[in-house]
């Protein structure tokens, strides 16, 4: 069931992904030859409006096939009015970007369906109190809710937890604990712990795990705009970041995962609910928007880059150089999409 689920989101995502492509191909008058869902041997497929549309046998991505655009022979142009080629260079990034644009809007989307249901978030109800830290000392119980700090109440454990990080001096907390309010001050200490790509960090803190109580946020109209919005933006940053992070060696490669990471991670998202799904979906989007968003030939960035390139300096990229980064650039790919395996089957292995 889960590889179905799995299945079904990235099909899905795909399908925005070069639909968005799509759409503003035709809306260049670029002729689409072929919609592909999928590599390799087609499984199925019709035609409509001009375009085959199918479905092949390899699920791990798609492509738009227009006249005169080929990833795996650049050799091949044409110069018909209906033609890639012939379009300015403004016009191709404008083709170009049209499906990173897609998996953003899709994920604000989905975003925005989450804050209409009623995103769950943590509640600040504390869980375990760590022997001899501020929260210990100052008397803190596993149970304890809380209200408000320094009077500013709290209704999630993210907004206690930013306080926390921020705060300058003690700190005043309202605690609910068996229907009775306590008011108890402490200072928070910086300690080490890791952030969420498994860095050791220094930050406040005052020594509690969550509970893992959790409630549902009721949210305005405008509020779930702001929601959608906020989280398509901190999904892109992560994202962004992650990558950085991966790049100049700050995050192992080891971290690096593939399909069967992301089997597993739908897997979860499943058994949680089909709220937990979404979420998932909509963060994968993000992250197949930005990931061709990078300048390696192949990718959207790459042929953006080349656009750019012809934009600037008048001329086209020589043919013989385009050739040698396409090539160097599927390396680049196949290799990732090779570490990322490796690394699935070493977790499993372990």
């Amino acid at each position: 069931m889960s590889f179905l689920v799995s299945l079904a989101v990235i099909s899905a995502l795909i399908f925005f992904h070069e639909l968005g492509h799509y759409f503003a191909a035709r809306a260049m008058d670029v002729y689409v030859e072929v919609f592909s869902i999928g590599f390799g041997r087609k499984i199925a497929s019709f035609k409509r409006w001009g375009t085959e549309w199918k479905i092949a046998v390899i699920p791990l991505g798609g492509y738009v096939k227009m006249k005169g655009q080929d990833d795996s022979d650049p050799t091949k142009k044409s110069y018909d009015d209906d033609s890639y080629n012939v379009k300015t260079p403004s016009q191709k990034i404008f083709i170009l970007l049209a499906g990173p644009l897609a998996n953003f809007v899709l994920a604000f989307v989905l975003y925005f369906v989450i804050a209409l249901g009623g995103p769950n978030v943590l509640s600040p109800v504390i869980g375990n109190v760590v022997k001899d830290s501020p929260a210990f000392v100052a008397g803190l119980e596993t149970n304890d809710t809380v209200r408000s700090i320094n009077s500013v109440p709290i209704t999630t454990w993210k907004e206690m937890a930013e306080i926390i990080e921020r705060s300058d001096g003690s700190l005043n907390l309202e605690v609910e604990r068996a229907g009775r309010l306590h008011f108890i001050a402490l200072s928070p200490k910086i300690t080490k712990t890791t952030n969420m790509f498994n860095e050791v960090i220094e930050k406040k803190m005052i020594g509690i795990g969550s509970a893992g109580v959790s409630h549902k946020l009721e949210l305005g109209m405008g509020e779930t705009l702001s929601y959608a919005s906020e989280q398509t933006a901190f999904a892109s940053t992560l994202i962004f970041t992650g990558l950085k992070k991966l790049i100049v060696g700050e995050v192992p490669a080891n971290e690096l995962g593939g399909i069967i990471s992301i089997v597993k991670l739908t897997s979860d998202a499943t058994d949680a609910g089909w709220m937990s799904v979404l979420f998932f979906a909509a963060l994968i989007s993000v992250n197949l928007g930005v990931l061709n968003l990078l300048p390696i030939p192949a990718l959207d960035g790459g042929h953006i880059m080349f656009n750019l390139y012809e934009l600037i300096f008048r001329r086209e990229v020589n043919e013989e150089i385009m050739v040698k980064l396409t090539i160097a650039g599927w390396v680049i790919l196949f290799s990732l999409m090779g570490l990322g395996l490796y690394n699935d089957i070493n977790r499993l292995v372990g």
